[in-house]
């Protein structure tokens, strides 16, 4: 019976491993594969050539890429959304968050705001009512149009609220014995003891600001002040109009492919997200579970 028992446990051991490295394996592939035909030649990108291993390398599409004065400027503009963005909806999370987390002794509109909450999660006033307000206040073609809007998602905000419930009450009132006020223990009491939700919704958060491109297409009349990602779905390999351009010129567009300019395109994207993961990841399966259970 203990050897039947020892070899149940093995052999569950040996498939869970399979499944694992299959599950890693279907993750990494498609990160992989984008890279390999990003450093491919045109003719083995555009004929599917390219498996598990560049072919004809090259790197004709990130020069391409990188040789673009406005490529660094929507870079840019994306870096500063994502902080100035991140910041300011954490900010918000975090005032609206804690006293939602109290009981309606404590606070008395908690209720009232809690359904406010829930009925704009499950409905919206739609995209040309939206337009139309950020357009009436003037923020088109600005920053804050594009940190502004949709900065508030109620599913972090519920998040974390059952996060802070979590926290032991003890702790505030020791504060308020020792003369503490509220905006002092949210400061320097609970948010401290909320790093694990706080760093998966700014892993949340930064990563949807970073992979938005709706709201620059929408928002901002010109290009110049076009996020990351909604540059690299505007720009095609094509010959500017009005342009003559050189034999050297012609031979590098007639070299490049497509499939491998945009390929490079979804790589760089990639890579700023795949920096900060790491340092966040430890903080976000605790911070889902515990934040995600209503007691």
């Amino acid at each position: 019976m203990i050897e039947s028992k020892s070899f149940g446990s093995k052999l569950f051991k040996v498939i869970n491993a399979i499944i694992l490295v299959v599950l890693a394996f279907s993750c990494f592939y498609p990160l992989w594969y984008t890279l390999c035909v990003s450093l491919s030649s045109k003719v083995a990108a555009e004929g599917g050539l390219v498996t598990i291993y560049p072919i004809g390398f090259n790197l004709k599409s990130y020069n391409l890429i990188m040789g673009d004065d406005a490529f660094w400027n929507s870079f840019w503009i994306s870096v500063k959304r994502v902080v100035f963005g991140t910041v300011w909806t954490m900010l918000v999370l975090i005032m609206m968050a804690y006293p939602l987390s109290k009981n309606k002794r404590e606070y008395a509109p908690r209720n009232v705001l809690m359904w406010v909450l829930i009925f704009c999660m499950l409905f919206n006033g739609g995209t040309i009512p939206w337009f139309i307000t950020v357009k009436n206040y003037g923020l088109i073609d600005t920053m804050a149009a594009l940190v502004l809007s949709g900065s508030v998602p109620v599913f972090n905000v519920i998040l974390m609220m059952n996060f802070f419930r979590g926290i032991p009450s003890d702790l505030e009132e020791a504060a308020r014995v020792d003369g503490a006020g509220p905006w002092r223990i949210l400061w320097q009491i609970v948010v401290p003891c909320s790093k694990p939700v706080i760093a998966t919704i700014v892993l949340f958060t930064s990563v949807g600001y970073w992979n938005e491109y709706f709201q620059g297409l929408v928002l901002m009349n010109k290009e110049s002040n076009y996020p990351l990602q909604t540059y690299i779905r505007q720009i095609t390999v094509q010959i500017p109009v009005g342009v003559t351009l050189t034999t050297e010129q012609y031979v590098q567009l007639a070299a490049n492919s497509n499939k491998s300019l945009e390929a490079a395109k979804v790589f760089i994207a990639m890579i700023p997200m795949l920096i900060v993961y790491p340092f966040l990841q430890k903080y976000f399966v605790t911070g889902i579970t515990l934040g995600a259970v209503k007691e």
